[in-house]
Order: structure tokens, then sequence, then C-alpha cells
């Protein structure tokens, strides 16, 4: 499969503007990320730097682990299970206030959990629980398919904002293929946890699907994140300091 080339000179022109603004946005996440090319940083202190370090690992891990812990313990007590998990948020969210610590990505996962909680005690099953991450999986995988096929990857957009280029790498073929393939990889990723969590959640093991959310969140991130970093790297040299 090859990536699509560049569009005439009229569809460049309606997409370039759009595309400019969306790779601002992109390349702005992914520069307070850690994720910048031109930065002189080894792939082990990015990988860690992108997952958040140890904050960045607990936010992430300990509210789901919480509610499977608790749900399990407790004979499948949805109430409490529930409790546990945004009770950890609220309590993450409140440390990095008082810290006067960047609370975006805390602020994210809290709200994340509170309208999964919400959909849960709302129905009264603890699968919907997990519905808001399946409908984010769906959602991320679809946006970076879609923009691979149509030639304009997510990837790309992002790189070319952080290296002053725009969209000038599409006249790249090298470029192209490898943000292509990039999109494709983390598109196969969100597809690949949809695929192992939804019949989980439709047979409504509760357990299994929280704790395979979890095997299947940073330990797969984290290796694709290295991946990228690494093949952004070699088709643009480092800069001069």
């Amino acid at each position: 499969m090859e990536p699509p080339a560049a569009g005439s000179a009229s569809d460049r022109s309606a997409d370039v503007s759009a595309s400019e603004i969306l790779g601002q946005a992109l390349g702005g996440a992914a520069r307070r990320a850690g994720l910048d090319p031109a930065a002189d940083a080894s792939t082990g202190r990015v990988v860690w730097h992108a997952m958040g370090g140890w904050r960045g690992v607990a936010e992430s891990v300990l509210p789901g682990l919480a509610f499977v812990i608790l749900y399990t313990v407790s004979g499948q007590n949805l109430v409490l299970s529930l409790a546990g998990s945004v009770g950890l948020a609220v309590v993450f969210t409140v440390i990095r206030l008082l810290q006067r610590s960047p609370a975006g990505a805390a602020f994210g996962g809290l709200i994340a959990a509170g309208v999964a909680a919400a959909l849960a005690l709302f129905t009264g099953r603890g699968e919907d629980n997990f519905v808001p991450g399946l409908i984010t999986n769906a959602a991320y995988g679809t946006a970076f398919l879609v923009s691979a096929l149509v030639g304009w990857s997510i990837i790309g957009l992002a790189v070319g904002f952080l290296m002053n280029e725009g969209t000038a790498w599409r006249k790249d073929r090298r470029k192209r293929r490898v943000f292509f393939w990039l999109a494709i990889a983390w598109a196969a990723l969100f597809f690949i946890r949809l695929a192992v969590q939804y019949p989980l959640y439709l047979a409504g093991e509760v357990a299994t699907l929280g704790t395979l959310k979890l095997i299947m969140g940073l330990p797969l991130f984290a290796p694709l994140v290295a991946v990228t970093w690494l093949a952004v790297r070699a088709i643009y040299p480092r800069r001069d300091a």
C-alpha cells in the first residue's frame, strides 16, 4: 500500500488552511507532551515524558486499577468501585492544583472518570464504565486511519508544525510514506484495543475488561511512541545548537 500523493492545486488551496490550524493544535499538544523532533533528547526520556513520568503513570493506571480491585473483592459492588476510581482521580487533580502544576491531564482524567461513572450508575451495569473508552478508541482509530488514507496524516500535520515546514512534507515522498505508516500504526493500536475489549463489554466481563484495558494502555502506548519518535528523527536531521 502506497500513501496517497499530494492533491491538485485547487484541492491544496482549500486543504492547507484547515490543515495548518489542525497542525498547530496537534503540534502544540505534541510539544507539551515532550514529543518535539527538534529537541535533543533520548528516546527513553521522550517516552517517559510522554507518559507524564511517575505521576502520569499513576494518574493513568491507579483509578482503573482501583475499580477492578474493588469490583472484584467487594462482590461486584458498583457504587463502591466507582467511588474508589473517581475518588482517586479527584485526589490527583487536587494535588496538582495545590502544587500549582499543570492539571490538564488530571482534569481530563477526572472528567472521563466522572462521565464513565455517571453512565454506569445510570444504567446499573459495571461494563458501561468502559463505554467512553470504547468510543474514544473508535474515534481515534478512525481519525488516524482516515487521515492516512486521504494523504493528510495526523502525524505529518503535527510534525510539520513542530519542524516549521507546515505541509511541505507532502511534497516529499519519503516523508509521506513514513507519516502514512505511522498513522496506520496508531490506527491499528486503537482498533486492536476495540477489537479485544468490545466483545468483553458485550459479554459483561467487567473485571476482565478492566484488566485488559490497563494492559493495553501504557504498555502498548509507550513502544509506539518510541517507534514514532525514532521514525520521525530518522527523516529529520538534528538541528545544530
